[in-house]
């Protein structure tokens, strides 16, 4: 089942070298700058997500991974034009996707240890006001990119009842918190959809990618998985606007 309410962006983002060249008051002047500009976009584009996740072993300038929501596709053009204007953009790595939300039936039941969401909690800060920004330990995230092998549709996954079955196993011995799909507007070549799977404790993750890409299912997909923690979730929750 598509979620066609939604338009998310799929970000993978990070800050290059030449960031750190910079004087701490330069980098705290652009931060405050960029801060305020992505502030109004959130506000006028009806920001209704914004999530982000540090991967545990950074991949060259890639070192964090987003998901952004809006209500309709000027609001992520916005977004992303204001996320990368000078002087903050020029110090930043940009990878930018499209895709939308993805519930599969076969999916539905498999979160057994659903998580709060801090979606409409008050706001106990002011976004403006940048705190010490750092991962949540409580969890740990896997990031699963994938696509179909041949004979696939773009953005299909192949399932059979045995898959299934081991998921759920995986899913209920370990506590799955959450468990969410996008399938991309434009397909890459690499990977047509992904995946969030969030767990408790590092075993937890270790077992669903093991159970991923066992053979009898595993070979019929191209797929690369991510280790990441939740980035400072209390702070970028603040960025919702409030109605």
């Amino acid at each position: 089942m598509n979620d066609t309410e939604n338009v998310v962006i799929l970000f993978k983002g990070g800050r290059l070298p030449s960031w750190h060249a910079l004087s701490r008051s330069d980098q705290k002047a652009y931060e405050d700058e960029h801060v305020e500009l992505m502030l109004g976009v959130a506000e006028r584009s009806g920001l209704k997500r914004l999530e982000g996740f540090r991967l545990v072993t950074p991949e060259a300038n890639w070192q964090r991974f987003w998901t952004i929501d809006f209500p309709a596709i000027e609001g992520a053009e916005a977004w992303i034009t204001a996320e990368m204007a000078p002087p903050y953009g020029d110090y930043g790595y940009y990878e930018y996707s499209i895709a939308r939300s993805w519930s599969p039936d076969f999916c539905a039941d498999w979160v057994t240890a659903p998580q709060a969401s801090t979606e409409n909690q008050p706001s106990g800060r002011n976004p403006r006001e940048i705190p010490k920004l750092n991962v949540d330990l409580d969890s740990i995230v896997v990031v699963l990119f994938e696509r179909g092998g041949p004979g696939h549709v773009a953005g299909e996954k192949r399932v059979t009842p045995d898959y299934i079955e081991r998921m759920r196993t995986v899913a209920e011995e370990h506590r799955l918190m959450r468990l969410e799909a996008f399938k991309l507007t434009a397909p890459q070549h690499t990977w047509h959809q992904a995946w969030l799977a969030e767990f408790p404790t590092l075993s937890g993750a270790e077992a669903w990618i093991n159970a991923e890409v066992d053979p009898t299912h595993g070979c019929q997909m191209e797929r690369s998985f991510h280790l990441t923690r939740k980035w400072s979730p209390e702070y970028f929750a603040q960025w919702i606007p409030r109605t």
